[in-house]
């Protein structure tokens, strides 16, 4: 999953990605209010993580901002304000969710996933398609009690895949969501994923569960 931070405390911008891309997310930066709104809009993130006490923009006037263009990507206010009517503001101005500084990794990441799933129409975090379960919390895959075992990148390609489940997925799509915005979407690399990804599965399942469909995209199913 992609996220994008709005942060202008570089230092701890680059505490939260490298403590989020261990956990497996993609992650953009951005440092001030205007180039947050862009990139917002330009790119297709799964979650924004926003700070509201932004150099060149109030944070609220960023989220104000992006929900006037309509964009219904989930954003949690991330910020040491943390009087009650701040968070009420935060929230009616059209916020998912809202975490106070200092704040855990752990918390933080329930409550990214938690977003999502709402924003998926989701209520559970394991996504259960056929025999194959697939778990975001521990990053583990099963096929009835079979674990496969998968690289990040293919773990970040299934979940994906599967919480759009049964929708076709574009490349282009994939590459949105999963890489972060210095991938280069004409290179091999989503290729390469998803032959090794489609191997695993089969081998393990006997039947392709990883479907692609020539000149729209890729799309799991129960069986082949």
């Amino acid at each position: 999953m992609r996220l994008l931070i709005i942060e202008d405390d570089k230092s701890l911008a680059l505490i939260m990605r490298e403590g989020l891309e261990k956990r497996g997310f993609s992650i953009d930066i951005s440092n001030t209010g205007l180039d947050g709104e862009e990139k917002a809009i330009v790119n297709n993130y799964d979650t924004i993580l926003l700070d509201l006490n932004l150099p060149d923009k109030d944070g609220i006037h960023v989220l104000d901002f992006l929900r006037e263009q309509e964009l219904n990507t989930p954003v949690i206010v991330i910020t040491a304000r943390n009087e009650v009517s701040q968070r009420a503001l935060g929230l009616n101005q059209g916020a998912d969710d809202y975490v106070t500084k200092p704040f855990d990794f752990i918390e933080l990441e329930a409550r990214i996933q938690a977003v999502i799933r709402r924003s998926h129409g989701k209520a559970r975090s394991e996504i259960k398609i056929g025999e194959t379960r697939i778990n975001p919390n521990t990053r583990k895959v099963f096929m009835s009690e079979l674990e496969i075992t998968l690289s990040a990148k293919e773990f970040d390609i299934l979940f994906y895949l599967a919480s759009r489940y049964p929708d076709v997925v574009s490349s282009e799509d994939i590459v949105e969501h999963v890489y972060d915005e210095f991938a280069d979407p004409f290179s091999s690399v989503l290729r390469v994923h998803i032959a090794n990804l489609r191997k695993k599965l089969t081998v393990a399942n006997g039947n392709i569960l990883l479907q692609t469909l020539k000149g729209k995209g890729y799309q799991l199913c129960e069986r082949d």
